[in-house]
């Protein structure tokens, strides 16, 4: 007899009392050939996965999975009517994530997953997790989600995710992968967690070494009462996360520093010239993990201009018209203001300073109003080639930003 049951996110999501987004339901005892006699629509590449013919919904058929080889693509699906709604369950990575609800609104929870959201743990269903490196990548990302609520690692599921790091099960994992898992972690309501929960099992020297780098690394303290460069970071993707949900901005704030990591020992704890560094680094990573053009041109300007904005009341007009050139704030206000927000999460990302006003964003937007107000088409009909334009517009600019503000009066 073919039986549906409502599994995954929204079984949990339900439990937690959270809105449920989607609804994935996994069928018993049934082929395909019945799936679609019924008016399902067959979608699942890898293994039968259904459309429902009103709905829409996603009907996954239930299945089994056997480890052939290192990696997350190393596995081979089984699917029979004889497997049991246990068995599928089985498969799945966490057991808040392996519970299922009967058509009758009653719960199947074998593996304690109930428990487990009471308890505020992300724990693994069965030590078939170390088969699916992935599976790391998901607590972390789980464990951004969640933390709020007071989640935390499981104590034997976080030395299963060591062991899978020290067995070098991570090194398999394919960049477009671990991009789709930061991107997504980018995107939790904490995503400064997900990079600490990679820390503590050691995968962040794995796949990020550029961040994992960072600690240990000082700063002076009179601008950093945090010091550490590593601490520092995940508070600025903190700072961020509060300011915006773009992920965006907030990849740009965990990269804007990696060059601090590769700054030589005999001048710290100052890192002169961690701008350019921390450039090469932002371009190598992103070439490893294929990240989108976007990600990659936002972070390459606010590694390169962001200590700019902060000294901007002590800059040259010149210089701080080479900061708004270089921020591309002209033809692209809209990621000028971006790269502001990112500025700002790094102001407030230190010790003490959180909530500190950043001025300096402001004056940012000041200096590029009065840098616009230059009439540039009269001077482009005034000079008689592209050279004599480009300078004459630069100097006009300077001109405008040596001007001092105009103080607002009753």
């Amino acid at each position: 007899m073919m039986d549906a049951y409502l599994v995954g996110g929204a079984v949990r999501d339900e439990c937690l009392g959270l809105p449920v987004k989607e609804r994935d339901y996994v069928v018993v005892g049934a082929t395909p050939n019945e799936m679609i006699a019924h008016g399902f629509k067959p979608v699942g590449a890898d293994f039968p996965v259904f459309l429902h013919p009103e709905s829409k919904a996603e009907y996954a058929l239930a299945r089994t999975e056997r480890k052939t080889a290192p990696g997350y693509r190393g596995f081979v699906f089984h699917t029979d009517p004889a497997v049991t709604l246990e068995e599928d369950l089985k498969r799945r990575d966490l057991t808040i994530n392996a519970m299922a609800r009967r058509a009758n609104g009653s719960l199947v929870d074998p593996y304690g997953g109930q428990a487990d959201i009471e308890r505020r743990l992300l724990r693994h269903v069965s030590t078939a997790f170390v088969e699916d490196p992935v599976r790391i990548l998901r607590v972390a990302r789980f464990a951004a989600r969640f933390v709020h609520l007071g989640f935390t690692v499981a104590p034997e599921t976080q030395a299963l995710m060591q062991q899978m790091v020290a067995d070098g099960e991570v090194n398999a994992l394919v960049p477009e992968r671990v991009w789709s898992e930061l991107s997504k972690g980018l995107l939790e309501p904490s995503p400064q967690e997900f990079f600490s929960v990679l820390k503590a099992c050691g995968a962040l020297a794995v796949l990020f070494p550029e961040i994992e780098r960072l600690y240990g690394v000082p700063q002076p303290a009179n601008y950093h009462p945090e010091i550490d460069c590593g601490i520092h970071t995940l508070m600025v993707l903190e700072q961020a996360a509060l300011l915006t949900t773009d992920p965006v901005i907030r990849f740009a704030a965990l990269v804007h520093d990696l060059g601090k990591g590769t700054t030589p020992t005999n001048i710290l704890p100052r890192h002169h010239g961690h701008e350019a560094r921390s450039v090469e680094l932002i371009n190598a990573l992103c070439d490893r993990y294929k990240a989108p053009r976007e990600y990659r041109e936002l972070a390459v300007v606010t590694a390169r201009w962001h200590s700019h904005v902060h000294k901007v009341r002590e800059l040259k007009p010149s210089t701080l018209l080479d900061a708004l050139e270089g921020a591309d704030a002209f033809r692209r206000p809209d990621r000028f203001e971006q790269f502001l927000i990112v500025c700002e999460a790094d102001a407030r990302g230190r010790e003490g300073l959180e909530r500190e006003p950043y001025l300096q964003a402001q004056m940012m937007r000041d200096a590029l109003k009065k840098a616009n107000s230059v009439d540039a088409a009269s001077i482009a009909n005034e000079s008689s080639s592209g050279a004599s334009i480009k300078e004459r517009l630069r100097q006009a600019r300077i001109e405008a930003l040596s001007q001092p503000a105009i103080k607002q009066t009753d």
